[in-house]
């Protein structure tokens, strides 16, 4: 796929994290490991590692995600197109395999969204077990310093009252920790070499070491589909 921009539409900040080689690398001739030949998982982190979040599709700039990591290179892209806000949105590697199912569900004064784990990579291959859910109540009352937070329940926990994570957001910032309180991976908004904030729509990820960072963008991205944001 060819991705055609004009000069007017390219921003500084996008010729300093993707290169005009990375911007056209949607899909290369070479192939990876696919997600569902994991002997080491290629999206565990073996050290702390550092990502850029564009809230933006690559697909003519439409509505979407663009994940990039330290090297320039995409590793994840959501493309919604004209649509926002979607009830099931689809995460995808560079090659535009399905790697998660995020759809969102309805129950009561609840609102609940699962994520769902490809087999093969397409989204007739998600599993019917879910693999993370995030329950968001419609009527929160927000507190005083604009944070707030949500349990996320895996696999592992029998029921809703464990949770294995919880996203915590202060501001413009997102945290995600173990039910013990370690944190595993902070969203906060990119800055520049000189310290300047870029836009609302650019952001770090930073992940520690020996996590799942699909799972951690899996996340990241539920908490945007809660707030209206993708």
């Amino acid at each position: 796929m060819q991705i055609f921009r004009r000069p007017c539409e390219t921003k500084a900040w996008q010729n300093r994290i993707c290169p005009a080689e990375t911007m056209v690398k949607i899909h290369p001739n070479q192939t990876t490991i696919a997600a569902g030949e994991e002997k080491s998982s290629p999206y565990l982190t073996t050290e702390k590692e550092s990502f850029t979040i564009w809230m933006k599709s690559l697909v003519f700039n439409t509505n979407g995600c663009t994940v990039f990591d330290s090297k320039g290179n995409i590793i994840y892209r959501v493309d919604n197109y004209n649509s926002k806000s979607c009830r099931e949105v689809y995460l995808m590697d560079l090659h535009g395999h399905v790697l998660l199912t995020l759809r969102r569900q309805k129950f009561g004064l609840f609102k609940t969204w699962k994520g769902y784990r490809s087999t093969s990579g397409t989204d007739e291959s998600t599993t019917n077990l879910d693999y993370f859910r995030v329950k968001n109540n419609m009527f929160k009352i927000p507190s005083k310093d604009s944070s707030s937070s949500y349990r996320v329940t895996t696999g592992s926990c029998r029921n809703d009252e464990q949770f294995c994570y919880k996203m915590v957001s202060r501001g413009s910032s997102l945290g995600i920790e173990e039910s013990c309180g370690r944190l595993v991976a902070e969203v906060k908004r990119k800055q520049s070499r000189n310290g300047l904030e870029l836009g609302d729509d650019v952001l770090t990820m930073m992940v520690e070491s020996q996590v799942d960072h699909s799972f951690i963008i899996g996340l990241v991205l539920t908490h945007s589909l809660i707030n209206c944001k993708l």
